[in-house]
């Protein structure tokens, strides 16, 4: 490694120290022709790295793996997990590498991951490839989620690999470095709990609680309490995930983080005309990740947890399943409290407004005409300010809206506030389809421009209708998300 990187470059392996039992080292495989398509600046200086240093040919040989600094020890971490309800005891990282910690300027513990670097023992038959079009992917939508305010996994960088990966057809290789403020998840507990190795899983769950919900360690049963911080964190995620429309695709167990973080986006996709019932992922086939079952997809998956930390829970099982329970059933309140605060502030109303009646029935109006999510709330700020037209322009049931907003007129609302909570632009499905088409083809000015848009979601610009608009008519019936493996 260059001189110019190797000192900015620190990576620990805390991780492969305090769980060897779930770190297998490995090494990334080679890239044949890596070729940067796109450095996230802003975050590499943020974690303390010179992006010249990373575009150079060491730099860009650390963000596919081949190019490790001294004492890092890169590994596939091992984890469990449910399948669409199916579970798998030994899942792990098949095409992806932690290749260490580092501490970013805030003094954070940050993860330095990568995606699509090749075959690891827990492939299952796969390739351990990844496609730049996934890959791209998951850049635009997590970081059009952290602009939005959402906690996530955010993407560093994606490289070209100069190999071809064979899906349907054969398409160009990346790989994905990712970071995330850890990549435990609920699968890693299930692993560590099939193992029967108590220590393991207190190893785990110390770590865990070390890194992300330290306020537990002062709890007087600190592992009821780590279960309660994941709850707490994953229904507010999953609320916010609901308000901006986003829709996970594949709520696995091995997709919900400790931290609370929005991780793997492989068939994710952002809602256009309201319907619960909204599917986009093609592996989804009976709709058990649709976008009105995230909450109980979530509440399901902390099920899991609670079962994995019985043994730490309490040393009677009776005792453990009794208080774990308890704690479960938390998960819903906490998840509708988030839902409604979050409603009222997309409404521009106060904090003690009652909204109960009043969302039930706009959800009901927008389903039955089949309006368009983000551009509903955007236009509604204009109602609020005594512009009602744009709004009433997008439904047929024109009796209907009026009176629901004559109702909400009548609370007062803030066009103003709801500005600043509403997105003008978020990552549409068209549009990100056509700039991946485009950088799959080699240009990626498409995907560039859309991340600029994305970057400051809520500030409307001239000459940017288009980042705006919903999709044509005809997309969405068709429109189908996939993994990418």
């Amino acid at each position: 490694m260059s001189e110019l990187l190797a000192p900015a470059v620190r990576l620990d392996d805390r991780f492969a120290r305090a769980l060897p039992e779930l770190a297998l080292p490995w090494q990334a495989e080679e890239a044949p022709e890596p070729d940067l398509l796109l450095l996230n600046e802003p975050l590499a200086a943020e974690l303390g790295l010179d992006p010249a240093a990373l575009r150079t040919p060491e730099g860009v040989g650390l963000l596919v793996g081949t190019a490790v600094p001294d004492g890092a020890r890169p590994v596939a971490q091992a984890y469990s997990g449910h399948q669409f309800g199916g579970y798998s005891p030994r899942l792990g990282d098949g095409r992806a590498l932690l290749l260490g910690e580092l501490v970013d300027g805030h003094g954070a513990v940050r993860d330095l991951h990568l995606k699509g670097s090749g075959r690891t023992p827990f492939a299952r038959g796969g390739d351990g490839l990844a496609a730049v079009g996934p890959m791209l992917r998951e850049y635009v939508v997590s970081e059009a989620m952290h602009a939005l305010g959402i906690p996530t996994t955010r993407a560093l960088a994606v490289v070209a690999t100069g190999r071809q990966v064979r899906r349907e057809t054969l398409l160009p290789g990346a790989v994905l470095a990712r970071v995330a403020s850890s990549h435990l998840r609920v699968g890693s507990f299930q692993y560590a709990r099939a193992t029967d190795d108590v220590d393991l899983l207190r190893r785990l769950a110390d770590l865990a609680i070390e890194r992300h919900h330290p306020h537990a360690a002062q709890a007087e049963n600190r592992y009821l309490a780590l279960f309660e911080a994941v709850l707490e964190v994953q229904a507010s995620l999953v609320a916010q995930w609901m308000l901006v429309g986003f829709i996970h695709g594949v709520m696995n167990t091995d997709n919900m983080t400790i931290s609370g973080e929005t991780i793997d986006y492989g068939p994710c996709a952002f809602l256009e005309a309201y319907d619960p019932d909204t599917v986009y992922s093609s592996i989804d086939e009976g709709g058990r990740y649709r976008l009105g079952n995230q909450p109980l997809a979530a509440e399901w998956n902390l099920a899991r947890l609670a079962e994995a930390l019985l043994p730490l829970i309490a040393e009677d099982t009776d005792r453990a399943v009794a208080l774990a329970v308890e704690t479960l059933k938390t998960f819903r309140p906490r998840y509708d409290a988030a839902l409604a605060d979050g409603m009222r502030a997309k409404l521009g109303l106060p904090a003690d407004a009652d909204t109960a009646g009043l969302v039930d029935d706009l959800l009901e109006l927008l389903r039955a005409g089949h309006v368009d999510w983000t551009s509903f709330f955007r236009r509604l700020a204009d109602a609020a300010r005594g512009d009602a037209e744009p709004v009433r322009l997008l439904f047929l049931d024109l009796a209907g809206i009026d009176g629901w907003l004559e109702r909400w007129r009548a609370l007062g609302p803030d066009g103003t506030a709801m500005d600043r909570v509403n997105p003008v632009y978020i990552p549409r499905n068209h549009l990100v389809e056509e700039a991946l088409d485009a950088a799959a083809a080699g240009d990626t000015t498409l995907v560039e421009e859309l991340l600029a848009v994305l970057a400051a979601p809520f500030d409307e610009r001239p000459d940017h209708e288009r980042y705006a608009a919903p999709a044509p008519q005809d997309f969405g019936a068709t429109f189908r998300t996939f993994c990418g493996t």
